[in-house]
């Protein structure tokens, strides 16, 4: 038997020993690659050979919307923005007070002349002596507390990541004790507060006295984009940045002492300050230095959220790069000269800021819908960077809640305009592709209008509405 058995466990063992894989499953078709690419995902171009409109039917559609809500009137004008041929024009060449469709001239101005991809430092700076820091305004005024965070525009350089450069550097050059931190904010000159702007909108918080570097855009918090604003940023900053500088050099033996004073060569908001080239920063070699977010990035939000205070500066960083100097006379005529640079007539303008505050400015609808119609289609790439900028009537910016009724639902998602609005004034200037896929630029300004009226703001926002819909043939 065991004679038997032997030969049978040898036939019978290999199957225990070294058992048949099994059968490899099937490769789910979803895990397969692919056998052929998938189409691209994303908007077709415009298309060059859409048909224009007609001038008398995008006349008949807009003279019937906009009106004013009680007294004032608006003027408007309508573009094909590849020709520039004129669909509509009701009172184009007329002057009016244009509120913060002045900053599609400013950002035109800062893309120029700075350039999209151009960053803004703010610098720890050796003093006078072995212990003093001083923190150097180079334009930034969208600084943050914390962590530099690259990400994002506000914010994007961080306070606290130059006070541990800071640190670091001055461990490495052997200095300890105690440090005092200046502020130098002598980049700009000329008054801070325009004296064109009301007292009354200084107190509100639309803008604040103007330095080259600041926190939040000049505000206490970020997420607090109303109300009273800090009167001196630039100390604000540094205190802030003392703070960081007090926490960081813990660690290291390092104290910093109480108060914040300006550098040589700096004076507080209200006094004429030292021309940039008489200013006097401080000696010493860069401890450490911050960037910010790109001009293009900045732009971008100042369109968006109508943001006073960064246009301003971004005026005047055009006007220092341009060899004028960084006040609100350089300002605005750095901007002025940008735009007769693109070809657009400037002599009837009249500039009284950057921002469009200023109750003195004038302009009219035919330069603002040239000026759209040199971001959208012009020769100068440049420009292209503010698109993005351009709130989208009711999802973004200062048109994310407009746009919602009957009577605008049909522009929502396609209007993207710069808004204006002052007591008396309301304005829209943009572009939308219409029904038939042609490209229009647009503005349309509302002065003398009754205050508080909200037919005034819908009545533009219909005419906007109204060419997104127009097929106007």
């Amino acid at each position: 038997m065991l004679a038997l058995a032997f030969p049978a466990a040898l036939v019978v063992a290999p199957g225990f020993i070294n058992p048949e894989p099994p059968a490899a499953p099937a490769t789910p078709a979803w895990q397969l690659p692919p056998a052929t690419l998938s189409a691209r995902q994303g908007l077709a171009p415009v298309p060059v050979n859409a048909p224009v409109p007609l001038p008398s039917a995008v006349t008949a559609q807009l003279d019937s919307v906009l009106t004013p809500d009680g007294e004032g009137s608006f003027t408007g004008l309508v573009q094909d923005a590849l020709t520039g041929d004129v669909l509509f024009d009701r009172g184009g060449s007329e002057n009016r007070v244009p509120a913060s469709n002045m900053k599609l001239f400013t950002a035109a101005a800062a893309l120029r002349v700075l350039g999209p991809d151009h960053r803004f430092s703010t610098k720890a700076v050796a003093g006078a002596t072995a212990n003093q820091v001083v923190l150097t305004g180079g334009g930034d005024v969208l600084l943050g507390a914390g962590e530099s965070a690259p990400g994002q525009v506000m914010g994007h350089a961080g306070l606290a990541t130059l006070a541990a450069d800071t640190v670091a550097a001055l461990q490495a050059r052997g200095t300890t004790g105690e440090l005092t931190v200046l502020v130098d904010d002598s980049l700009f000159s000329g008054p801070a507060l325009n004296p064109a702007w009301a007292d009354g909108d200084v107190a509100a918080g639309e803008v604040a006295p103007l330095s080259p570097l600041a926190l939040n855009s000049a505000r206490y918090n970020p997420a607090v984009t109303t109300g009273p604003r800090p009167q001196d940023p630039a100390v604000t900053a540094a205190d802030a940045f003392a703070a960081q500088l007090k926490a960081a050099g813990a660690a290291v033996g390092h104290t910093v002492a109480a108060g914040v004073r300006r550098s040589p060569g700096s004076q507080p908001p209200g006094a004429v300050a030292i021309a940039p080239e008489t200013a006097s920063p401080g000696p010493g070699a860069v401890l450490a230095e911050v960037k910010s977010a790109t001009v293009g990035d900045q732009v971008g939000l100042m369109l968006e959220s109508s943001d006073n205070y960064l246009a301003e500066v971004l005026g005047r960083m055009a006007a220092a790069a341009s060899g004028e100097p960084a006040s609100n006379d350089g300002a605005t005529a750095a901007v002025r000269a940008q735009v007769g640079e693109l070809g657009i007539p400037t002599g009837s303008m009249r500039f009284a800021d950057v921002a469009g505050l200023a109750i003195g400015n004038q302009v009219t609808a035919g330069q603002l819908a040239e000026v759209v119609r040199a971001i959208t289609t012009g020769t100068d790439p440049r420009l292209r960077t503010a698109l993005d900028g351009f709130p989208v009537a009711g999802l973004t910016g200062t048109l994310d809640s407009r746009y919602e009724d009957a009577a605008t639902a049909r522009g929502a998602g396609l209007v993207r305009a710069k808004t204006g609005t002052l007591n008396t004034v309301t304005a829209l200037s943009g572009y939308v592709v219409d029904a038939d896929g042609r490209l229009l630029v647009f503005s349309f300004i509302g002065n003398g209008l009754k205050p508080g009226a909200a037919g005034n703001r819908e009545a533009v926002d219909r005419a906007a509405a109204a060419l997104a819909a127009c097929g106007c043939r």
